[in-house]
């Protein structure tokens, strides 16, 4: 129920929430205040002091708009509402004193600072501070912290505004930095002088009001007024979490999150936002042919005529790779059905069914989570396999959300009971009396693991089932960003990657998950030299996923344009082109020749893909529960920082696996 209160604010009033704080009633009515400590997404500290404000008719001081509800403020003598004044000359002066206080200490480096040009200090010192200093004394300086290879720390420009260690604590779930000391000795630590382990440690460079806390890699490299921005969506993992990546020239230089509250708030895991330097190694520029067994250069004309005369009168088969756009999908697709061969996008052997919505997307949004009271994990690690939406259900959880799973027992930074490990955990779970869930807003997510084994499909009928009975939501969590949209399309053979294997020739789309077997003619199309271009006998280059525009369906069915930031290196070509390309050589020509018209075609065979950045309702349809095996659950993803080919291209994600392994074995010491 909603508890409106009116309020005037610099003259103009408003009526708001009583449970708003003062800072977001001014933002309501459209008036900045300045801020460093607050952040709408991490609890109140209310300890940098430079949301001060005037309470008038309140105590002869300013008060501080983060820390005081509107329901707080007494109305005027003949019950008038409250007046809050932003402007007047207390708040000025309170202001300007802040400021000057906050920089007693800092260093005034900003010219060899990376934060320079996006820092919020120095806006908020050239907005609301003075230009002047009556501080005299020597300044404080503090050691730096090692945090490990990602956020470099230049703690003497810290103002301890603790968003770095609310943000550990309260979202990412470790519990390693925090504050020490008092007075001028108080400074943020780590516990230990540890390095973090998280995979969502790099948002806090985000938080960062200053230069304290600054991207390692990125150190140096370039200044924001120097990058070209473009929106973008991630492919790292299937939540396809809203990006934007800089670049300069021709390089990318970084990829920063975007604020969306239905995908990834404003959080991306560390795979995502440190990959751009995967994307400039182990490069394909341009085709290669294998002759006598070794792969040598060759033309675009010489490599489309040989693949060309490899697939005539052969039987096809069709692999889409896991970061694939649905362009390409689309195309391939067409292209090898209208050679008679078979698609297929389940390269991990994902018993997922093809035309049934409701069973490899489900019936719910990523949003739902949060207003859950049950969710139940079946074969699946959130922490490896989506990290913010990971942060996500840590977020129902703190809010009070049961948290169950059946599956390997792993750490994922909250409490959660474990029902077992295999499938007669499910098996027992599905025969309970779920009558007692009505009206209990339950979430189920059903990860890949508990997917690719021979009993997929049972396990998936079982789950569904369980799901409908506790009337549930519903959601596959998917692992590879490509494979809802390939789903969508249709890019499936009817017996999954059996159909595959009497395939003489396989035209594999940047699949390198997979091992093909001996004997096949394989033709790759990819962006990176992994196992799929070492088993090729023709590669045909292809862009990256930052180096075309390309569209991506998200694990729970929500179309997002990716857009292209930069050009694919050499004679690389974009995917949907090279494909459009070889269909003429082919003299079976698709019948499109721009973006356009492929997404004119894509959308009138499939229109829900047309309504982007919506999650379309699907119709609900639960499997039948077959017969369960008895094997325990697997999680799908081993390694973290090595799912794919841009990451393991990536010298970073190397480095972060290595020490991720050495972490895990490192002795402990006896209690």
């Amino acid at each position: 129920m909603s508890d409106l209160r009116k309020v005037v604010i610099d003259g103009n009033e408003v009526e708001v929430d009583g449970a708003m704080t003062l800072i977001q009633a001014c933002e309501e009515a459209g008036i900045e205040i300045p801020r460093f400590c607050y952040h709408e997404r991490l609890s109140i500290a209310g300890n940098c002091r430079m949301c001060l404000v005037e309470v008038v008719g309140g105590p002869p001081k300013p008060a501080a708009s983060c820390a005081m509800q509107v329901r707080d403020l007494r109305p005027g003598p003949e019950g008038q509402p409250p007046v809050v004044k932003t402007n007047s000359p207390m708040v000025k002066k309170a202001r300007e004193g802040v400021m000057e206080f906050l920089l007693i200490n800092h260093p005034l480096d900003c010219p060899i600072c990376d934060q320079g040009g996006e820092c919020e200090l120095q806006d908020q010192a050239m907005a609301y501070g003075v230009d002047f200093s009556r501080f005299r004394e020597p300044k404080r300086a503090t050691e730096d912290l090692d945090l490990g290879p990602l956020v470099e720390t230049h703690m003497t420009r810290c103002i301890s505004c603790t968003r770095c260690v609310r943000f550990t604590t309260e979202v990412a779930g470790i519990h390693q930095m925090g504050q020490t000391g008092r007075g001028e000795d108080a400074e943020i630590t780590s516990y230990l002088g540890e390095t973090l382990d998280s995979n969502l440690q790099g948002n806090i460079i985000d938080l960062c009001p200053v230069g304290a806390l600054v991207s390692k890699p990125y150190a140096f490299t370039a200044r924001p007024w120097e990058l070209s921005k473009t929106e973008s969506i991630d492919v790292m993992d299937a939540l396809g979490s809203n990006i934007r990546v800089d670049t300069k020239g021709r390089e990318v230089m970084r990829f920063l999150p975007r604020n969306h509250d239905g995908v990834n708030e404003e959080w991306i895991s560390d795979k995502t936002r440190f990959v751009w330097d995967g994307l400039r190694k182990q490069r394909l520029d341009t085709p290669y042919m294998r002759e006598n067994g070794k792969l040598r250069k060759a033309s675009w004309g010489e490599a489309l005529e040989a693949a060309a005369a490899a697939m005539k009168d052969k039987k096809l088969g069709g692999l889409v790779g896991d970061l694939a756009p649905v362009e390409a999908a689309f195309a391939l697709k067409q292209l090898i059905e209208g050679q008679g061969g078979v698609v297929e996008c389940r390269t991990d052997g994902a018993k997922l069914p093809a035309g049934n919505r409701s069973a490899y997307v489900g019936n719910a949004a990523i949003e739902d989570i949060d207003d859950a009271e049950m969710i139940l994990l079946i074969g699946t690690n959130p922490r490896e396999e989506a990290p913010v939406l990971n942060a996500r259900i840590r977020k129902a959880w703190a809010k009070g959300a049961k948290v169950a799973l059946i599956g390997e027992p792993v750490d994922l930074t909250y409490d959660y009971m474990h029902l077992g490990t295999d499938r007669a955990a499910l098996t027992d779970l599905s025969k309970m009396d779920h009558s007692d869930k009505d009206g209990v807003r339950g979430v189920m997510i059903v990860g890949q693991g508990a997917l690719n084994e021979a009993d997929g499909a049972a396990v998936l009928g079982t789950a569904m089932q369980t799901a409908a009975a506790g009337s549930s939501k519903f959601m596959v969590l998917h692992t590879a960003a490509g494979r809802v949209g390939a789903l969508d399309v249709g890019a499936v053979a009817p017996n999954g990657m059996d159909d595959l294997s009497g395939a003489e020739v396989i035209y594999n789309l940047g699949a390198d998950e997979v091992d093909i077997a001996p004997g096949a003619f394989v033709i790759y199309q990819g962006s990176h030299g992994d196992r799929g271009a070492h088993r090729a006998d023709i590669i045909l280059p292809s862009a990256a996923y930052t180096e075309e525009n390309g569209l991506f369906v998200n694990t729970e069915g929500r179309p997002q344009l990716a857009l292209r930031a930069s050009f694919p290196p050499g004679e690389a070509k974009e995917n949907w082109a090279i494909l459009r390309a070889l269909s003429a050589e082919l003299g079976a020509t698709l019948p499109f020749d721009s973006m356009a018209q492929l997404r004119q075609a894509l959308v009138a065979a499939h229109p829900h893909l047309g309504e982007i950045d919506e999650v379309a309702e699907n119709d609900w349809q639960p499997l039948p529960a077959g017969k369960l095996g008895d094997a325990a659950f697997r999680n799908a993803v081993s390694d973290f920082y090595l799912t794919n080919p841009i990451a393991r291209a990536s010298s970073l994600m190397a480095e972060l696996s290595a020490n991720a392994k050495a972490r895990k074995s490192a002795p402990m010491a006896a209690e």
